[in-house]
């Protein structure tokens, strides 16, 4: 699933994951020449609109309505090359928000701190807007709040795979466990999806990398009139810091990294995905215990096992009869997927079943519906997902190794193992002939200056494994602080006390808490009846990340 981190107002929730692999064996790779991993002439293009763009710097100016940011925050576009090999060819602009230091309290300005939430396919154009919040207001004190749309994501030269007509609609009918006819269907709708990706980027399709998401970051970072970078990056996020890191050790100054991919290239990406299935179905364990914890609250049954019961006698009730004519079994899916990635939504998820098994499918549908409204933004987000991931590594390019290592990890984590197969599946019919060595991570010999981890100990977006590798390829100066006990996909910015005081202090100060750090976990969310309105509230679920 993909790996992100956007959690706002108008955003809404986060989008749900994309699984990460567990290691069943070294798969078998696609037929395809693997590009140059170092990129010199890339590099070498990307340097020179890095200087060019530090000549000219960004102007910012009001933000367009349709990105829906208030006054305050000024927005600007970024013009960066399609091909860095031809710097001087096609190019697409990126789009960039902003709002000043607030110098509240004295506070010496630090320069721009850029944001990515992860994905990859997510916007990180929201950012600014939380230097409101308690846990960032120090923060946005010293530091202009940079986001930014990466390439193909929202108006950034925006990605698209499907015409509207194609896109799914509901309600969708998933089986709980996928027959042989099935499991054919899906590999001929990946295969169609690949070759719409091809039909409508043609040849820049291949563009779209995390290679060159990095690049993308050099040349902000000199736009803002940076020398060195200081970045905040969150699931998917934490890999693009950390190549850029590997690649421009000079240009950072202070990182810090929420919820960490395991950088490994060997994992990088069939197994990283495989690897998130049994995280998620710890997590959906969490949630159907705290359930049982709640059941005079809610009534699903006071073991796992039967909220578990209650939820697949909901399933069945919408396989034969979809929730208020547009949930099926795949809209129900998805919306209680969030469960593994964020538990304040629990509350709200737990009334919705109960509801629905008093007769009430309101709060069900509500919740899990498709919003048509986020329809094209949420396919945009797919697009870039499956790009930067297919272009990135090469995947297996047989059915069969992909039906045997999902089939034998479905036997024990079955939750969300073919949903993230198929929403992968494309990669393996990738008509990128070329596809990418996986970028190496690692302080090189010159070294990188103090960095920061924060890592949820039971995340499922994001395995907790990862942050132990990433810190151990960064090296001495990474610390790790670890918010024991929990499993919410990014651990900072509002959620955990002890978390936030040592990012705050080490973004403003340059100073780590030590090697390794631990945290209490944050309260686990308190139960709602079932008439409080905020268990019906709509949510905006945005596409799976990894």
């Amino acid at each position: 699933m993909r790996r992100t981190r956007t959690r706002l107002v108008r955003y809404g929730a986060a989008a749900a994951g994309l699984p990460l692999a567990l290691s069943l064996g070294v798969p078998a790779r696609a037929a395809a020449t693997p590009r140059d991993a170092a990129g010199a002439v890339e590099d070498a293009g990307a340097e020179l609109v890095a200087r060019r763009a530090a000549a000219a710097r960004l102007g910012f100016g009001p933000c367009p309505a349709v990105e829906e940011l208030p006054g305050p925050v000024g927005c600007a576009s970024l013009r960066v090359p399609l091909d860095y090999a031809r710097p001087d060819g096609p190019q697409i602009s990126l789009t960039v928000s902003r709002i000043p230091a607030t110098g509240r309290g004295d506070a010496v300005r630090q320069g721009a701190l850029v944001y990515n939430p992860g994905g990859p396919g997510a916007s990180g154009m929201f950012f600014p807007l939380l230097g409101g919040r308690p846990a960032w207001s120090r923060i946005a004190a010293a530091y202009d709040l940079v986001g930014y749309a990466p390439r193909g994501v929202g108006r950034s030269a925006p990605l698209s795979c499907q015409d509207p007509d194609e896109r799914p609609h509901g309600p969708t009918q998933v089986p709980a466990v996928p027959s042989p006819a099935y499991k054919q269907e899906r590999l001929a709708a990946a295969r169609a999806y690949a070759r719409g990706c091809a039909r409508h980027a043609g040849a820049a399709l291949a563009q779209y990398t995390t290679l060159n998401n990095v690049r993308d970051l050099h040349v902000l970072r000199a736009a803002l009139g940076e020398r060195r970078l200081s970045f905040v990056g969150a699931s998917y996020g934490t890999y693009l810091g950390a190549v850029y890191a590997t690649r421009y050790p000079g240009h950072v100054r202070r990182m810090v990294f929420d919820s960490a991919v395991d950088p490994d290239p060997r994992r990088i990406w069939y197994l990283n995905n495989l690897g998130q299935a049994p995280g998620f179905e710890r997590r959906w364990s969490d949630f159907l215990t705290w359930a049982a914890r709640h059941h005079a609250a809610y009534g699903l049954g006071t073991t796992p096992g039967a909220v578990r019961a209650s939820y697949e006698r909901v399933r069945a009730a919408v396989a034969r009869a979809p929730a208020g004519g547009v949930v099926g079994t795949g809209e129900l899916h998805a919306a209680y997927l969030q469960t593994a990635y964020y538990d304040d939504v629990w509350p709200e998820r737990a009334a919705a079943l109960a509801a629905f098994l008093r007769g009430d499918p309101g709060p069900l549908t509500r919740q899990a519906a498709r919003d048509p409204g986020r329809a094209a933004e949420a396919a945009n987000a797919t697009a870039v997902y499956t790009a930067v991931l297919c272009n990135d590594a090469p995947w297996p390019a047989d059915w069969e190794t992909w039906d045997r290592d999902n089939s034998e990890l479905a036997r024990r984590a079955p939750f969300e193992t073919w949903a993230n197969a198929f929403l992968n599946l494309p990669c393996a019919s990738w008509p990128v002939a070329a596809r990418q060595r996986p970028a190496e991570v690692g302080a090189g010999p010159q070294g990188l200056p103090p960095t920061l981890i924060v890592a949820a100990e039971r995340d499922g977006a994001t395995p907790y494994p990862g942050a132990l590798e990433l810190q151990r390829r960064l090296g001495d100066g990474a610390s790790l602080v670890t918010e024991e006990g929990a499993g919410t996909h990014g651990v900072a910015g509002g959620r955990n006390a002890c978390v936030d005081r040592r990012v705050e202090r080490y973004l403003l100060t340059g100073a780590t808490p030590g090697w390794r750090v631990t945290c209490a976990p944050h309260p686990e969310p308190a139960p709602v009846s079932l008439d409080d309105r905020a268990a019906s509230a709509p949510r905006a679920l945005l596409p799976p990340v990894v």
